[in-house]
This record gives structure tokens, C-alpha cells and sequence, in this order.
């Protein structure tokens, strides 16, 4: 079978007025150029079982950072195996206003719809955190997108929420992931507003999920298309997927994965409602219920989540309290809150473990997110920043950038006692790109001191320069 397939633009092309483009099947392609634009361009993947002759639905992936191709790659082994086309732009950024990423989305929208045969009403949309916010607001202003795959985000504001405009969301989430708690509460609301969703959950953290799991969202689209009469109903794909979701609820009762397994009989169960008779999952549903252990972990579960609303109210109150009062005092507090935490990785109860993760990722984002919004500030608080940067090598001692941007601005003030704690607790964590600390930014008189020199020779053997005893 030929993998190459060939478009003919007439008229205005993408380069010239007629011009012949070549689109590889099986393969991301790069930096395709969207029409009426200069500089906007798209990545695009066409599943190897394409051809020309009919309609195919397609999955706009979004990376705010604009990475088309990176963000393509995460769904190919779904997109292939399931039969989807994917295009994601390579413009789309954080920096930009939501109505700056709308407009370059709708060029982008309009064009890859023009070139390739889409089945309209088959459109959906996908992402990973803060891709997953955009692309869960797109239905909203993009007029045709009927399904959104949120990973790692809940939907970013129920309020604009429009039980006239309905669309199929599906979260997907690990959980260990910060955004577990809120996507349980986002999953029961959009029920309640009647909008079709889904909640998919995986072992992990903040993190794009396996193909597995992305192809099982996919898998969801096309059967909700198959019970709305979008697409032929296919009855081997129908008893096919229902015996793999079978087979799959059966593995994690298997393993004790009980929470994840009622989980996902839930959503299997709605899925196929229309489809199938699902009495077998439904008998499987009632014994689950009934078992000791699936009761014991259903209150563990509830017990800890009740728990972690409470630590993350203190955790948002006290860094609002320290930032609004440059209260530096309070950094012991935060140390004791992190050796509580580490606590949990060895506690025996699992839902405490998830917790444990779960609040930490939490803790670090809600200082990044801090940290975002002072730099974004016309003018920038460095007291604040430099608090802020301290937290994070209380939260994540391993990210050594906060470490070297603390040395430098304390260098800066010529609080050379800051810098020199902050050098030797970096070094103490296993740090040895010399070069780097001796380029590093104002801090030219700071490295010439005997006492830097001293700590950098303590940890790396030697130091550039020789510390003279008077």
C-alpha cells in the first residue's frame, strides 16, 4: 500500500498560487504552514490505515509551549491503532492571551479541515496541563469540536459551562497527581450538569499517561460516535474493546487496585449502556461493593482526601501570610512540613502514600505558580522572589537552579552570607558543574573570596582560584 499521499491546491497554496504537497502516512510531519499566515505553522500525523475516499476524525493536541511534534508523539500509538488523524500548532504558548492561542487555533482548524477529509462532527481536542485547560475551553469558542481529552487538569472554570452546548470530556489522571482530588469533584459536577464524561485513573503522578490509557479515550470518542449513529456501528469492535475492558477491570481486581477497578467499571459500564448488555460488568460492580477490603480502602481513601483538603487550606494560608510579610522565620516551618510528608512514603496504607505525593506535588506547584505571577508583575518583587526561590529548595531540594538563582541575587545585595549557605547546601546535594558556578551572574566579586573558594574546594577537590593564608 502506498504511504504517500498527494494534495492538489488550486488557487491560493500554501506557497505559491498551485503547488503540489506531499503528506507521509505513519510518520509526524513538521512545520506545515498555515495558510494566511507568515510565521504559524502545524505538525500533522496521518494513521497508516488512511485513505482519501472517507471521512476520518481527527484529535487537535495541545503543548503551550508550542512543541507540535512532541505533543503529537504522545498519541500516535493510540491515533494508529484506533484510526485517528492528529495536528497540533506550533504557535499555541503560555505567553499568549487565550484569545491569541483561539485565533492561531482557528487558522490552524481551517486549514488542516480544508486539505484533509475530516468527519465533522468527529472533532476533539487534547492536551496535558495546561494544554489540557486550552483545550478544554476550545469547545466553548471554536465552533465543531464535540470531545476534549483533559490529562493531569480538571475543567478551568465550571461557570462558563453551557448545558446548551454540550461536549464529551474525558479526564485522565494519575493518582498520585495533585489534580486527582479536584478531577473526582470536576467528574460528579459535569455529571450533574449533564455533560457525557468520563474519568480515567492510572497508577503515577503529574504526568502524561501510558498509550493504554490514551488510547482508551480515544476508544470512548469512537464508541459514543457508534451509539450516537456518527459513526457504523462496528459490533467486533464493540465486543472486542468490552472483552479487553473486561480483561483489564479483572486485572486490577487481581492486584488489589480495587478503587481503580470501580473506577473504571463506572465508566465502562456508561460507555457501552447503549451498546451492549453489561450485566456481567454490573454482577462484577455489586460483588466489589460487597468485599472487606474494597470497603476498607474506600474510607481510607475518603478519610485522606478529607485530610488533604485541610493541609493544602494551610499550605495556600501560610505561603500567602509569609509572602505578604517577607516572613523568612517561617522557612523551619515549611522544613517540618516536608519531614511530614516523607512520613507517608512509609505508611501502610496506601491511600496515605498517594496522599503524601499528592500534596507534594500540590505544594510545589502553588509556588511555581506564585513565583509566575510575581514575574509576570510590572514591577518585580525580589524580596518576594528570593522567599519564594527558598521555599523551592525546601519543597524540591533537588532542582538545583533555585539554589544558583538564590546565590546569584543574594551576591547581587552583597549578602554574601546568604550565598555562601546557599553554595555549600547545593554542593551538599551532590552538584559539580564548576564551570557554571564560576560564570554564574554577579557574582564576580563573591569568587574571589577565600570562603568560596573554600567551600567549592571542600566538595569538588579543588577550586580555581587558591585561598592565601595571611
Amino acid at each position: 500500500m502506498k504511504k504517500i499521499i498527494l494534495f492538489l491546491f488550486l488557487g491560493a497554496g500554501l506557497l505559491s498560487n498551485s503547488q503540489q504537497m506531499t503528506l507521509k502516512k505513519g510518520v509526524v510531519i513538521d512545520s506545515i504552514g498555515v495558510k494566511d499566515s507568515i510565521s504559524e505553522s502545524f505538525s500533522l500525523y496521518i494513521p497508516t490505515s488512511f485513505e482519501m475516499d472517507k471521512n476520518w476524525p481527527i484529535l487537535f493536541v495541545f503543548d503551550m509551549e508550542g512543541r507540535g511534534r512532541q505533543a503529537i508523539r504522545m498519541f500516535i500509538g493510540a491515533a494508529e491503532k484506533q484510526g485517528y488523524i492528529l495536528a497540533a500548532s506550533n504557535n499555541v504558548n503560555d505567553t499568549l492571551t487565550t484569545s491569541q492561542n483561539i485565533l492561531i487555533t482557528g487558522r490552524m482548524f481551517n486549514d488542516v479541515i480544508k486539505i484533509l477529509p475530516v468527519q465533522k462532527n468527529r472533532i476533539y481536542s487534547a492536551g496535558f496541563d495546561s494544554g489540557a485547560r486550552f483545550a478544554s475551553v476550545l469547545p466553548i469558542f471554536v465552533k465543531g469540536i464535540s470531545g476534549v481529552i483533559s490529562s493531569g487538569a480538571v475543567y478551568p472554570n465550571m461557570d462558563i459551562l453551557d448545558t446548551n452546548n454540550l461536549f464529551h470530556f474525558i479526564g485522565i489522571v494519575g493518582k498520585e497527581d495533585y489534580a486527582y482530588p479536584e478531577m473526582l469533584a470536576g467528574s460528579s459536577i459535569m455529571g450533574r450538569l449533564k455533560f457525557p464524561n468520563q474519568l480515567l485513573v492510572f497508577n503515577g503522578g503529574h504526568e502524561w499517561p501510558n498509550t493504554q490509557y490514551l488510547g482508551k479515550a480515544l476508544e470512548i470518542f469512537t464508541l459514543s460516535a457508534m451509539a450516537k449513529g456518527q459513526s457504523e456501528k462496528d459490533e467486533t469492535y464493540i465486543n472486542d474493546t468490552y472483552a479487553q475492558n473486561l480483561k483489564d477491570i479483572n486485572l486490577l481486581i487481581g492486584s488489589n487496585r480495587l478503587i481503580q477497578a470501580d473506577n473504571l467499571l463506572d465508566e465502562v459500564i456508561s460507555v457501552y449502556r447503549v451498546l451492549k448488555d453489561s450485566d456481567s460488568l454490573k454482577k462484577i460492580k455489586r460483588e466489589l461493593k460487597k468485599d472487606k477490603l474494597f470497603k476498607t480502602m474506600t474510607r481510607n481513601e475518603n478519610n485522606t482526601l478529607l485530610k488533604e483538603s485541610f493541609i493544602k487550606e494551610d499550605y495556600v494560608y501560610y505561603l500567602e501570610e509569609d509572602l505578604a510579610t517577607y516572613n523568612y522565620n517561617n522557612l523551619g516551618w515549611w522544613i517540618y512540613q516536608m519531614d511530614e510528608l516523607k512520613k507517608y512514603d512509609n505508611s501502610k496504607i496506601e491511600a496515605e502514600r498517594e496522599m503524601g505525593k499528592r500534596l507534594l506535588g500540590y505544594v510545589n506547584a502553588l509556588i511555581e505558580d506564585n513565583i509566575d505571577i510575581v514575574n509576570s508583575g510590572t514591577q518585580v518583587d525580589q524580596e518576594v522572589l528570593s522567599l519564594l526561590w527558598m521555599l523551592k529548595t525546601i519543597t524540591d531540594p533537588t532542582d538545583h537552579s533555585y539554589y544558583l538563582k538564590i546565590i546569584s541575587n543574594s551576591a547581587k545585595m552583597e549578602d554574601y552570607g546568604t550565598s555562601l549557605f546557599y553554595l555549600e547546601e547545593l554542593l551538599k546535594k551532590g552538584y559539580m558543574d564548576k564551570a557554571e558556578l564560576y560564570s554564574l551572574e554577579n557574582t564576580a566579586l563573591l569568587r574571589i573570596t577565600p570562603e568560596f573558594n573554600e567551600i567549592v574546594a571542600k566538595y569538588l577537590k579543588d577550586a580555581r582560584y587558591e585561598t592565601i593564608e595571611e
